[in-house]
Protein backbone atom coordinates (compact mmCIF):
# COMPACT_ATOMS: atom_id res chain seq x y z
CA UNK A 1 0.00 0.00 0.00
CA UNK A 2 1.07 3.64 -0.60
CA UNK A 3 0.61 6.09 1.48
CA UNK A 4 0.27 9.66 0.14
CA UNK A 5 0.46 12.57 2.63
CA UNK A 6 -1.67 15.28 1.21
CA UNK A 7 -2.99 15.39 -2.23
CA UNK A 8 -0.39 16.99 -4.13
CA UNK A 9 1.87 13.75 -3.26
CA UNK A 10 -0.94 11.43 -5.48
CA UNK A 11 -0.12 9.91 -9.05
CA UNK A 12 -2.67 9.53 -10.79
CA UNK A 13 -3.44 5.77 -11.73
CA UNK A 14 -5.44 3.95 -14.53
CA UNK A 15 -8.62 2.88 -12.73
CA UNK A 16 -9.12 4.39 -8.82
CA UNK A 17 -12.25 3.18 -7.16
CA UNK A 18 -12.46 5.27 -3.91
CA UNK A 19 -14.05 6.08 -0.99
CA UNK A 20 -13.38 8.47 2.52
CA UNK A 21 -13.52 9.00 5.60
CA UNK A 22 -12.48 9.08 9.30
CA UNK A 23 -11.94 5.18 9.24
CA UNK A 24 -11.81 5.62 13.33
CA UNK A 25 -10.99 1.82 14.09
CA UNK A 26 -11.38 0.58 10.71
CA UNK A 27 -13.79 -1.86 12.17
CA UNK A 28 -16.05 -4.06 10.82
CA UNK A 29 -18.69 -1.36 9.24
CA UNK A 30 -15.76 0.33 7.60
CA UNK A 31 -14.69 -3.10 6.73
CA UNK A 32 -17.69 -3.62 4.34
CA UNK A 33 -17.34 -0.70 2.29
CA UNK A 34 -13.44 -1.67 1.95
CA UNK A 35 -15.07 -5.16 0.87
CA UNK A 36 -17.51 -3.52 -1.80
CA UNK A 37 -14.08 -1.12 -3.00
CA UNK A 38 -12.15 -4.12 -3.50
CA UNK A 39 -15.12 -6.23 -5.32
CA UNK A 40 -15.49 -3.07 -7.90
CA UNK A 41 -11.74 -2.36 -8.45
CA UNK A 42 -11.28 -6.01 -8.89
CA UNK A 43 -14.05 -6.75 -11.70
CA UNK A 44 -12.90 -3.33 -13.44
CA UNK A 45 -8.82 -4.62 -12.75
CA UNK A 46 -8.40 -1.00 -11.06
CA UNK A 47 -6.97 -0.24 -7.65
CA UNK A 48 -8.67 1.18 -4.17
CA UNK A 49 -7.86 4.55 -2.93
CA UNK A 50 -8.96 5.42 0.56
CA UNK A 51 -8.50 9.37 1.15
CA UNK A 52 -8.87 9.83 4.85
CA UNK A 53 -8.63 13.23 6.98
CA UNK A 54 -5.78 14.47 10.10
CA UNK A 55 -6.50 15.19 12.84
CA UNK A 56 -9.67 14.20 12.87
CA UNK A 57 -12.14 16.45 12.03
CA UNK A 58 -13.86 16.85 14.96
CA UNK A 59 -10.39 18.03 17.06
CA UNK A 60 -10.29 21.02 14.36
CA UNK A 61 -13.80 21.82 14.03
CA UNK A 62 -14.37 21.52 18.61
CA UNK A 63 -11.03 22.52 19.52
CA UNK A 64 -12.69 21.61 23.05
CA UNK A 65 -13.59 17.89 22.13
CA UNK A 66 -12.71 15.23 24.62
CA UNK A 67 -13.42 12.50 22.23
CA UNK A 68 -10.39 9.64 22.39
CA UNK A 69 -9.61 7.73 18.96
CA UNK A 70 -9.65 4.05 18.54
CA UNK A 71 -6.52 4.25 16.32
CA UNK A 72 -3.51 6.28 15.53
CA UNK A 73 -2.69 7.16 11.89
CA UNK A 74 0.23 4.57 12.08
CA UNK A 75 -2.40 2.14 13.32
CA UNK A 76 -4.85 3.03 11.22
CA UNK A 77 -2.81 2.56 8.41
CA UNK A 78 -1.60 -0.79 9.01
CA UNK A 79 -4.60 -1.81 9.11
CA UNK A 80 -5.99 -0.63 5.98
CA UNK A 81 -2.38 -2.19 4.30
CA UNK A 82 -3.55 -6.01 6.27
CA UNK A 83 -6.86 -5.35 4.53
CA UNK A 84 -5.34 -5.09 1.05
CA UNK A 85 -6.15 -1.62 0.24
CA UNK A 86 -3.82 -0.20 -1.99
CA UNK A 87 -3.17 3.55 -1.73
CA UNK A 88 -3.84 5.98 1.29
CA UNK A 89 -4.56 9.52 0.43
CA UNK A 90 -3.72 11.41 3.97
CA UNK A 91 -5.39 14.89 3.70
CA UNK A 92 -4.79 17.35 6.20
CA UNK A 93 -7.74 18.49 8.07
CA UNK A 94 -7.63 22.15 8.49
CA UNK A 95 -10.47 24.92 9.09
CA UNK A 96 -9.72 26.06 5.94
CA UNK A 97 -10.52 22.58 4.58
CA UNK A 98 -13.48 22.88 6.44
CA UNK A 99 -14.46 25.69 4.26
CA UNK A 100 -14.74 23.60 0.86
CA UNK A 101 -18.12 23.22 -0.88
CA UNK A 102 -18.89 19.25 -1.73
CA UNK A 103 -18.57 20.78 -5.11
CA UNK A 104 -15.09 22.02 -4.75
CA UNK A 105 -14.65 18.79 -3.18
CA UNK A 106 -15.61 16.81 -5.56
CA UNK A 107 -14.31 18.68 -8.58
CA UNK A 108 -10.91 19.77 -7.01
CA UNK A 109 -9.87 15.96 -5.44
CA UNK A 110 -11.97 13.45 -6.84
CA UNK A 111 -11.62 14.59 -10.12
CA UNK A 112 -8.80 16.44 -11.04
CA UNK A 113 -6.64 15.00 -8.47
CA UNK A 114 -7.54 11.85 -8.55
CA UNK A 115 -9.22 11.09 -11.59
CA UNK A 116 -11.94 9.25 -9.86
CA UNK A 117 -13.73 6.20 -11.82
CA UNK A 118 -15.90 4.86 -9.18
CA UNK A 119 -17.16 6.31 -5.99
CA UNK A 120 -18.37 4.16 -2.63
CA UNK A 121 -19.77 5.98 0.16
CA UNK A 122 -22.42 4.86 2.99
CA UNK A 123 -25.59 5.04 3.25
CA UNK A 124 -25.54 7.92 5.99
CA UNK A 125 -22.22 9.71 4.87
CA UNK A 126 -22.02 13.53 4.13
CA UNK A 127 -19.07 15.49 2.90
CA UNK A 128 -18.10 19.10 2.32
CA UNK A 129 -18.72 22.30 4.04
CA UNK A 130 -21.87 22.04 6.21
CA UNK A 131 -21.98 18.44 5.72
CA UNK A 132 -24.38 19.31 2.56
CA UNK A 133 -22.85 16.73 0.07
CA UNK A 134 -24.85 13.53 -0.03
CA UNK A 135 -25.35 10.01 -2.13
CA UNK A 136 -28.36 11.87 -3.56
CA UNK A 137 -26.17 14.87 -4.49
CA UNK A 138 -23.15 12.81 -6.22
CA UNK A 139 -26.19 10.33 -8.12
CA UNK A 140 -27.22 13.87 -9.47
CA UNK A 141 -23.88 15.13 -10.77
CA UNK A 142 -22.06 12.12 -11.86
CA UNK A 143 -22.40 11.94 -15.18
CA UNK A 144 -20.96 15.58 -15.03
CA UNK A 145 -18.32 13.95 -13.34
CA UNK A 146 -17.59 11.46 -15.19
CA UNK A 147 -17.65 8.72 -12.27
CA UNK A 148 -20.03 6.12 -10.93
CA UNK A 149 -21.13 6.29 -7.99
CA UNK A 150 -21.64 3.38 -5.85
CA UNK A 151 -23.44 3.48 -1.98
CA UNK A 152 -23.49 1.07 1.03
CA UNK A 153 -27.31 0.90 1.28
CA UNK A 154 -28.82 0.75 5.20
CA UNK A 155 -29.77 -2.87 4.83
CA UNK A 156 -26.46 -3.69 4.02
CA UNK A 157 -24.94 -1.87 7.46
CA UNK A 158 -27.75 -1.93 9.71
CA UNK A 159 -27.21 -5.18 10.59
CA UNK A 160 -24.07 -4.94 11.87
CA UNK A 161 -25.13 -2.48 14.04
CA UNK A 162 -21.75 -1.03 14.69
CA UNK A 163 -19.92 2.30 15.10
CA UNK A 164 -16.92 4.02 16.47
CA UNK A 165 -19.04 5.51 19.25
CA UNK A 166 -20.22 2.30 19.82
CA UNK A 167 -16.68 0.69 20.65
CA UNK A 168 -15.41 3.93 22.45
CA UNK A 169 -18.15 3.23 24.82
CA UNK A 170 -17.60 -0.70 25.68
CA UNK A 171 -13.73 -0.06 25.91
CA UNK A 172 -14.34 2.99 28.72
CA UNK A 173 -17.02 0.56 30.20
CA UNK A 174 -15.34 -2.64 31.14
CA UNK A 175 -16.94 -4.15 27.99
CA UNK A 176 -13.92 -4.61 25.93
CA UNK A 177 -14.72 -7.88 24.77
CA UNK A 178 -18.09 -6.47 23.11
CA UNK A 179 -16.00 -3.52 21.61
CA UNK A 180 -13.86 -6.23 20.01
CA UNK A 181 -16.37 -8.06 18.08
CA UNK A 182 -17.34 -4.79 16.53
CA UNK A 183 -13.91 -3.69 15.44
CA UNK A 184 -13.46 -7.45 14.28
CA UNK A 185 -10.55 -8.24 16.19
CA UNK A 186 -8.80 -7.09 19.43
CA UNK A 187 -8.77 -3.81 20.27
CA UNK A 188 -4.96 -2.77 19.92
CA UNK A 189 -2.46 0.14 22.25
CA UNK A 190 0.68 0.56 20.85
CA UNK A 191 3.79 2.39 23.38
CA UNK A 192 7.55 2.07 24.45
CA UNK A 193 9.09 0.55 27.33
CA UNK A 194 9.67 3.17 30.03
CA UNK A 195 11.08 2.14 33.79
CA UNK A 196 8.39 2.06 36.16
CA UNK A 197 8.74 1.44 40.00
CA UNK A 198 9.77 -2.55 39.65
CA UNK A 199 7.39 -3.86 42.69
CA UNK A 200 6.46 -5.97 40.34
CA UNK A 201 9.91 -7.67 39.91
CA UNK A 202 9.64 -8.26 43.67
CA UNK A 203 6.89 -10.07 43.70
CA UNK A 204 7.40 -12.29 40.82
CA UNK A 205 4.78 -10.61 38.35
CA UNK A 206 7.68 -8.39 36.89
CA UNK A 207 5.96 -5.63 34.19
CA UNK A 208 7.06 -3.76 31.41
CA UNK A 209 5.78 -0.09 32.06
CA UNK A 210 3.88 1.23 28.97
CA UNK A 211 4.26 4.87 27.60
CA UNK A 212 1.57 5.87 25.23
CA UNK A 213 2.93 9.23 23.85
CA UNK A 214 -0.45 10.06 21.73
CA UNK A 215 -2.42 11.42 23.79
CA UNK A 216 -5.84 11.32 21.84
CA UNK A 217 -5.46 7.76 22.10
CA UNK A 218 -8.57 5.56 23.55
CA UNK A 219 -7.33 3.92 26.82
CA UNK A 220 -9.40 0.85 28.32
CA UNK A 221 -11.26 1.52 31.64
CA UNK A 222 -9.21 0.36 34.88
CA UNK A 223 -9.06 -3.00 35.74
CA UNK A 224 -6.90 -6.10 35.01
CA UNK A 225 -7.18 -7.28 31.01
CA UNK A 226 -5.70 -11.04 29.28
CA UNK A 227 -3.88 -9.71 26.46
CA UNK A 228 -1.22 -11.00 23.68
CA UNK A 229 1.50 -8.91 22.99
CA UNK A 230 4.15 -8.50 20.16
CA UNK A 231 7.92 -8.22 20.86
CA UNK A 232 10.20 -8.56 17.63
CA UNK A 233 6.94 -9.82 15.82
CA UNK A 234 7.05 -12.84 18.85
CA UNK A 235 3.59 -13.10 20.07
CA UNK A 236 3.46 -14.14 23.60
CA UNK A 237 0.50 -14.40 25.93
CA UNK A 238 -0.02 -11.84 28.76
CA UNK A 239 -1.81 -9.74 31.27
CA UNK A 240 -2.01 -6.08 31.86
CA UNK A 241 -3.23 -3.93 34.69
CA UNK A 242 -4.75 -0.09 34.00
CA UNK A 243 -4.86 2.06 36.82
CA UNK A 244 -3.56 4.00 39.59
CA UNK A 245 -2.20 0.61 41.48
CA UNK A 246 -4.54 1.60 44.92
CA UNK A 247 -2.60 -0.98 46.94
CA UNK A 248 0.78 0.81 46.77
CA UNK A 249 -0.68 3.93 46.31
CA UNK A 250 0.31 5.22 42.45
CA UNK A 251 0.34 8.86 41.93
CA UNK A 252 -0.61 7.89 38.23
CA UNK A 253 -2.16 6.15 36.52
CA UNK A 254 -0.27 3.62 34.58
CA UNK A 255 -0.31 0.71 31.85
CA UNK A 256 1.76 -2.60 32.80
CA UNK A 257 1.91 -5.31 30.95
CA UNK A 258 3.64 -9.02 32.68
CA UNK A 259 4.32 -11.14 29.99
CA UNK A 260 4.38 -14.63 30.57
CA UNK A 261 7.44 -16.60 29.63
CA UNK A 262 9.63 -14.21 28.53
CA UNK A 263 12.34 -12.52 30.92
CA UNK A 264 14.81 -9.91 29.46
CA UNK A 265 15.09 -6.41 29.60
CA UNK A 266 12.32 -4.68 27.01
CA UNK A 267 13.55 -1.01 27.72
CA UNK A 268 12.79 1.60 24.82
CA UNK A 269 11.23 -1.19 23.03
CA UNK A 270 8.00 -0.66 21.35
CA UNK A 271 5.45 -2.91 22.66
CA UNK A 272 2.13 -4.22 20.80
CA UNK A 273 -0.75 -5.21 23.20
CA UNK A 274 -3.98 -6.77 21.59
CA UNK A 275 -6.42 -6.39 24.28
CA UNK A 276 -8.16 -9.86 24.43
CA UNK A 277 -10.72 -9.71 27.63
CA UNK A 278 -10.82 -7.49 31.22
CA UNK A 279 -10.30 -10.30 33.67
CA UNK A 280 -11.82 -8.06 36.91
CA UNK A 281 -11.75 -4.25 37.56
CA UNK A 282 -8.51 -2.98 39.75
CA UNK A 283 -9.11 -3.56 43.49
CA UNK A 284 -7.21 -2.57 46.55
CA UNK A 285 -5.82 -5.37 48.72
CA UNK A 286 -5.45 -5.22 52.07
CA UNK A 287 -1.47 -6.10 51.55
CA UNK A 288 0.82 -7.92 49.01
CA UNK A 289 0.01 -11.01 50.16
CA UNK A 290 -3.45 -10.38 49.12
CA UNK A 291 -2.32 -8.97 45.72
CA UNK A 292 0.10 -11.35 45.16
CA UNK A 293 -2.88 -14.15 45.30
CA UNK A 294 -4.82 -12.40 42.99
CA UNK A 295 -2.44 -12.20 40.17
CA UNK A 296 -1.56 -15.54 40.56
CA UNK A 297 -5.21 -16.32 40.03
CA UNK A 298 -5.35 -13.74 37.01
CA UNK A 299 -2.64 -15.38 35.58
CA UNK A 300 -4.74 -18.73 35.64
CA UNK A 301 -7.80 -17.65 34.12
CA UNK A 302 -5.35 -15.45 31.34
CA UNK A 303 -3.82 -18.81 30.31
CA UNK A 304 -7.51 -20.07 29.85
CA UNK A 305 -8.52 -17.51 27.89
CA UNK A 306 -5.75 -16.92 25.51
CA UNK A 307 -5.07 -20.93 24.99
CA UNK A 308 -6.59 -21.03 22.05
CA UNK A 309 -5.41 -17.67 20.76
CA UNK A 310 -1.74 -18.57 20.25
Amino acid sequence: MRIYHGIKAFEKIQYPVVTSGTFDGVHQGHQKIIKKLQHLATDKQGETVIITFWPHPKYVLNPGSSMKLLTTFEEKAELLRSLGIDHLIRIPFTREFSQKTSGEFVEEILVKKIGTKQLVIGYDHRFGKNREGSFEYLQTNASRYGFEVKEISRKDVDHIAVSSTKIREYILNHRIHLANKLLGRFYGISGLVVKGQQLGRKIGFPTANLEITEDYKLIPSDGAYAVLASVDGNQYSGMMNIGVKPTVGSASRTIEVHIFNLDRNLYNERLNVQVVKQLRPEMKFNNLEELTDQLHQDRNEAEEILHKHL
